[in-house]
């Protein structure tokens, strides 16, 4: 696809080449309210009622006159991660983290080693910042972690490895034994774990930062919180490097409704455990019920599910966009896949159930 190109007007300023040469990003976000929303693997039914009344009892007028302050936030939020305020910072959603990472670490034509298909704000970030790409794809069918070919793409000219553990769109993951035989090829290079959905999956790196010192984590309110307007997310790493990433990034980047919210999240701990354990159950039943309707589906770590539906990967995404019902098409990298989110067990039922009656048709 060729990279789109306005024409300048007379006079104007020609942005950097790494800019020209970039696809522009479009996330379809338009005209969601009031539908099933499948499409973006956020948390289907909303954050918990504490947040929500925490904001209520505690924005005032004056407050939002005044810059955010963080350290209250920062205490409790590291008690809840179990870390120190000194291993991380907040961050404008996973977005930023990135960001802030390519900021700190990766200059012009410097060598950034990702995944394909994966979260395109990896790619994104490292375009913006001028940095050469070697992208590692996903093998099909089964789409599970291609652990030698990236150790192989990592070599003394890389200078950081962003990975996804589950990764998004495949579901997939990647055990810690994987992921420290990546951070041993690459101890020249930073490498960021972004684990948007480790509660679903239960398997995290967070603990090794302070053992592992180039060892990057990214974590996000936007998932199994249900936070994801607020947009905040938190990146961990050693102390020592948290002091650097400070120094790239804007000082008031997180806003102080985002860092209530989030206080009121982690607290209300059985709300977390409960969608959890409720997505986990929803999963397990889309399972089923695209295995009874004879649809592939690439097994899930995460609280999504990559579906195979071939040539009619548009034709079913629309036709359940008309019942209310919202998915993502990912055919454009994963050929004839939709990917679905996990919801509670009743959305899931009626997701089957629209989806059984056009699959039939």
């Amino acid at each position: 696809m060729a990279a789109n190109k306005p024409k300048l007007p007379k006079g104007a300023v020609k942005p950097r080449e790494a800019v020209l040469a970039m696809e522009p990003y479009h996330p379809p976000t338009a005209g969601r309210r009031a539908k099933l929303r499948l499409d973006f693997n956020e948390n289907t039914v909303g954050c918990s009622p504490c947040v929500v009344e925490t904001l209520k009892k505690l924005v005032e007028a004056p407050s939002l006159a005044v810059y955010p302050e963080y350290g209250e936030a920062m205490e409790r939020i590291a008690r809840y991660f179990r870390v120190r305020p000194e291993q991380f910072v907040f961050t404008n959603g996973t977005d930023e983290a990135i960001q802030v990472l390519m900021n700190t670490y990766v200059d012009d034509g410097q060598e950034v080693v990702i995944l394909k298909p994966s979260y395109a704000m990896y790619r994104f970030y490292a375009q913006v910042a001028g940095a050469k790409l070697r992208e590692v794809e996903y093998p099909e069918p089964d789409m599970e972690f291609p652990l030698q070919e990236v150790l192989e793409a990592i070599t003394l000219e890389t200078r950081a490895v962003i990975l996804a553990n589950p990764n998004n769109p495949t579901g997939t993951s990647i055990g810690l034994l994987g992921i420290e035989r990546i951070l041993h090829r690459a101890r020249k290079a930073v490498v960021m774990v972004d684990e948007a959905y480790y509660e679903f999956s239960g398997v995290t790196a967070l603990t090794e930062i302070e053992r592992i010192p180039n060892l990057f984590v990214s974590r996000t309110f936007s998932k199994v919180f249900g936070m994801a307007a607020m947009r905040l997310g938190c990146l961990f790493s050693h102390a020592a490097n948290i002091e650097f990433l400070h120094k790239a990034q804007s000082p008031y980047s997180v806003n102080t409704l985002a860092v209530l919210a989030a206080q009121a999240a982690v607290a209300d701990t059985d709300y977390i455990q409960n969608y959890v354990a409720e997505v986990l159950a929803a999963r397990e039943l889309l399972c089923v019920g695209l295995e009874k309707l004879g649809i592939g589906y690439v097994p899930s770590s995460a609280n999504f599910i990559l579906v195979r539906l071939g040539g009619r990967a548009i034709e079913v995404r629309d036709a359940l966009r008309a019942c209310g019902i919202l998915v993502r098409d990912r055919s454009y990298e994963a050929p004839g896949c939709v990917r679905m989110t996990v919801g509670t067990r009743d959305q899931t039922r009626r997701l089957l159930s629209a989806l059984e009656e056009i699959w039939k048709a």
